[in-house]
């Protein structure tokens, strides 16, 4: 283990002083991007480079929004040993829901495959007596009617993550779809809690949210590390959050949060809560005092 390190395994983040996507190029699966980490890089330029455009007055406004830690939540993550390095699947979800909770941020929970991810992510809130939002990945209607079953007692919001079916680490591990807008408003009849449409990146994910009119529109592109498009979440909540807005509740967005500014920049251009991970996975892992 090194000096700094809590957990057995070994971490597969670099451990660079600012998280922004340079030091783990080419690490799929580990905590780098698809397209030599492009999309990630750019998630983290994006909220500079809004700021960068915005005049003093708009600037000064920006600055002074106060917001609740619970406008943060953790990102939904899995993949605890083959993307982040623990040795054990089980020992992530705890240390990183409790690191997030510490910090007064909302809880995120993933999916993903075998089955232990999402019942270890569920175990951890649990455990903590708590609720959180689920992310359940696109398998097929049984499966995916079951794993709802799962999470009900344990949610407070539930999501279908839609694009996840062209994450680069889930191909040939599991039957993944593309769910139409029938199959989305079928699924959230059963739910019990809001409901929310993760993953919305493209203009075709805005047609399907103009079909559902989710409660929640989750704005991401899983941290850089799936291929749609280039192009950064910063950017698409610019030129989309007003459009959107008509047909949803909330709108939630990750991709490169690394700051309380960048926070302040994400509510400043429509967001409603901003959501990190990759700082609070090392935070976990080190067991290291995380601030914004």
């Amino acid at each position: 283990m090194t000096k700094n390190q809590k957990y057995e395994g070994s971490l597969k983040c670099q451990r660079c002083e600012v998280c922004r996507g340079f030091g783990c190029i080419g690490q799929m699966p580990g905590l780098g991007g698809v397209f030599q980490s492009e999309n990630f890089q750019l998630n983290c330029e994006g909220w500079t480079l809004l700021r960068k455009n915005l005049n003093p007055e708009e600037l000064e406004k920006l600055q002074n929004i106060t917001y609740p830690q619970s406008a943060v939540r953790c990102g939904p993550v899995t993949g605890a040993v083959e993307n982040i390095g623990f040795a054990s699947e089980k020992d992530f979800y705890l240390p990183y829901l409790k690191k997030a909770e510490s910090c007064g941020f909302g809880l995120c929970v993933g999916d993903g495959c075998p089955d232990e991810k999402l019942l270890n992510g569920i175990e951890a809130v649990k455990t903590m007596g708590t609720k959180a939002a689920f992310f359940l990945k696109p398998y097929p209607d049984a499966k995916l009617a079951e794993r709802v079953e799962w999470v009900k007692p344990y949610a407070e919001y539930i999501g279908i993550d839609i694009d996840s079916y062209n994450i680069v680490t889930m191909r040939n591990l599991v039957n993944l779809e593309r769910k139409t807008a029938r199959q989305l408003e079928q699924f959230r009849s059963i739910y019990s809690v809001p409901f929310v449409l993760k993953g919305v990146f493209t203009d075709e994910d805005i047609e399907l949210v103009k079909e559902v009119k989710p409660d929640v529109v989750y704005i991401s592109n899983h941290g850089g590390r799936i291929e749609t498009r280039i192009g950064s979440t910063a950017d698409f909540l610019y030129k989309h959050a007003q459009e959107l807005k008509k047909y949803c509740s909330q709108i939630w967005v990750d991709g490169g949060i690394r700051t309380s500014e960048d926070v302040k920049t994400a509510l400043y251009f429509g967001a409603d809560k901003a959501i990190l991970a990759r700082p609070l996975i090392r935070a976990a892992f080190d067991d290291l005092e995380f601030k914004l």
